[in-house]
């Protein structure tokens, strides 16, 4: 009896047994992936990690709180490579790679074979939609790699829409992809208008029509004061200093603003854009495209990419310590607010995903930082390129041996070494050598350095990130820390230092656990993370790894 108990048992057990691995093997393909209704990727343009704790207990709840609250935070967030200017970071974060793959190696680069400089997002085959200028003819064509959203698209069989938003042309093109619906910008001057190119479409939407007709833009053309009493702005230098630029038409760089009396010395619309109004508008535009173009509406998944553009007009115009960001991302945290509680309404609760990140960082003021006793300082490249020339040419009695020097690489006219007989690596030695003793200089690589050598460590690794062998120069220069090719007032970007690199990372909605880390993570983790959660292939150049602490399931 106990032996037919026993087999009887062992049977039931098997079965159950049986069953619970049956169940686990058919679980996956419901539960590979998150499948939410819309991704939304925001990148914040010159946001700083500490941003995030020093105006932290001023922020309301439902912005920035609710991400990191709700969400997930990677406290130890960095780019892997340099430049850290706009384009490039933009590209990388939605690409999954650097500038060495995705070839977005500044904003304007000096292009070798067509003897002439190109901007980014430039494209003489298209024409602007929603403007006559020649100056808004763009698209992602100058970018060589795929990103997820492109991926999404390919996955989805192109009904997943994706759309790409901002102030900044290349803040909207780049991330949005090659295979993007629509991406739109602002234009300034004297339009005031948000437009796109012949490279989506022939004619603006009824509805991005309709939000430039309620003349939006122009509402925001009305003084700029604090948001709260500036006495409690205590997270900022002072209001009146000596390091901020202003704006033309006013003489001290302080609150408030009358941006409608001050917007005709100051490129007209443009104005908007470097106050913390341009968030404002691009959250207002964003909002308008859910409904508009019917994003998170079904079952297959949308993106929608907005950067956050003023941010970065108001550090270079203010710098890092003024009053003037502080108002800026308290404002920016209502912004996304609204944003989210739109998300909520439009797409529901529980059915979108949210990253946030930057494209880079920015200095302090070196100017500031010389008054507190902290190495920092000013470059003049016009007077190292004229040193250059000089040297090189009485060094090989042969002029016109360099033929460009931009974004602190030094580009060889290969015409003339033919000529002269002179071999590359001979100049680049003697180039390297020459720059290494001027003051402001730290470090100087060459191009054969960076194509034989495979550095693991330290700034050289970022340099060759951000190096491509068909886009970049024969000699990079690396300067002092804190040292800015820039004015005396207001701040910028661009280097391999934690100030630069250090972005914020919050993932939360769909898919994403709650808690946060101060384990490294890099800028291309954040595509392959998200491709992961959607189940869909990686971005074709994607170097990132996943990210599965971030990931529920």
């Amino acid at each position: 009896m106990r032996k037919i108990t026993l087999a009887v048992w062992m049977l039931l057990h098997t079965a159950v047994f049986m069953a619970q691995t049956h169940k686990s093997d058919s679980a996956p393909i419901s539960a590979l992936h998150a499948k939410p209704k819309l991704v939304v990727g925001i990148v914040v343009d010159q946001m700083r990690y500490d941003y995030l704790t020093r105006f932290y207990d001023r922020f309301g709840e439902e912005g920035f709180k609710r991400m990191i609250h709700e969400g997930f935070t990677c406290k130890n967030h960095h780019f892997n490579y340099v430049p850290t200017y706009t384009g490039p970071g933009h590209a990388s974060v939605f690409t999954g790679t650097t500038p060495q793959m995705h070839g977005i190696i500044s904003n304007n680069w000096y292009d070798k074979f067509s003897k002439q400089v190109i901007y980014c997002a430039s494209d003489p085959t298209v024409q602007a939609v929603g403007s006559d200028s020649e100056a808004e003819r763009m698209s992602p064509r100058r970018m060589k790699t795929t990103t997820f959203a492109d991926q999404n698209r390919l996955h989805t069989q192109l009904k997943g829409k994706s759309i790409g938003i901002a102030i900044k042309d290349r803040g909207a093109i780049l991330p949005a992809g090659h295979a993007a619906n629509a991406a739109y910008w602002f234009r300034g001057k004297d339009e005031g208008k948000w437009i796109t190119s012949t490279y989506y479409m022939q004619e603006l939407p009824t509805w991005v029509q309709q939000f430039n007709a309620s003349k939006q833009a122009a509402s925001y053309l009305k003084e700029w004061n604090t948001l709260y009493d500036i006495e409690t702005y205590t997270e900022s230098g002072a209001d009146e200093n000596i390091y901020e630029k202003g704006f033309k038409g006013k003489k001290k760089a302080i609150f408030p603003y009358d941006l409608a009396a001050l917007k005709d010395q100051n490129a007209g619309y443009d104005i908007i854009k470097s106050s913390a109004y341009g968030n404002s508008l691009t959250a207002d535009f964003a909002i308008a495209a859910l409904a508009g173009e019917q994003l998170g509406k079904d079952a297959i998944t949308d993106v929608l990419t907005v950067s956050f553009s003023s941010t970065d007009y108001v550090g270079h115009n203010f710098g890092v310590n003024s009053k003037e960001i502080e108002d800026t991302y308290l404002r920016l945290d209502q912004d996304l607010a609204r944003l989210f509680k739109a998300l909520d309404t439009e797409v529901g609760i529980g059915n979108y995903t949210v990253f946030l990140t930057a494209d880079h960082g920015g200095v302090h003021v070196p100017a500031y930082l010389k008054k507190v006793k902290i190495p920092a300082g000013y470059f003049n490249r016009d007077v190292l390129t004229q040193r250059i020339k000089e040297y090189v040419a009485k060094t090989f009695k042969v002029e016109g041996l360099i033929e460009n020097v931009s974004n602190e690489q030094v580009f060889f006219d290969y015409a003339v070494l033919a000529a002269n007989d002179i071999q590359a690596e001979v100049l680049e030695k003697t180039i390297a050598h020459f720059v290494l003793k001027q003051e402001a200089v730290d470090k100087v690589y060459t191009r054969t350095q960076l194509e034989s050598t495979e550095y693991t460590s330290g700034i050289a690794t970022l340099i060759q990130k951000g190096y491509n062998q068909k886009r970049s120069g024969d000699v990079v220069i690396v300067l002092n820390p804190a040292t800015i090719v820039y004015a005396t007032k207001g701040s910028t970007h661009g280097s391999g230092l934690n100030y630069d690199t250090h972005a914020p990372l919050i993932f939360f909605g769909k898919g994403i656990r709650k808690g946060s880390t101060t384990q490294r993570t890099t800028i291309p983790d954040i595509a392959p993370t998200m491709a992961a959660l959607l189940g869909i292939t990686f971005p074709n150049g994607a170097t990132g790894s996943v990210l599965p602490f971030v990931l529920a399931q």
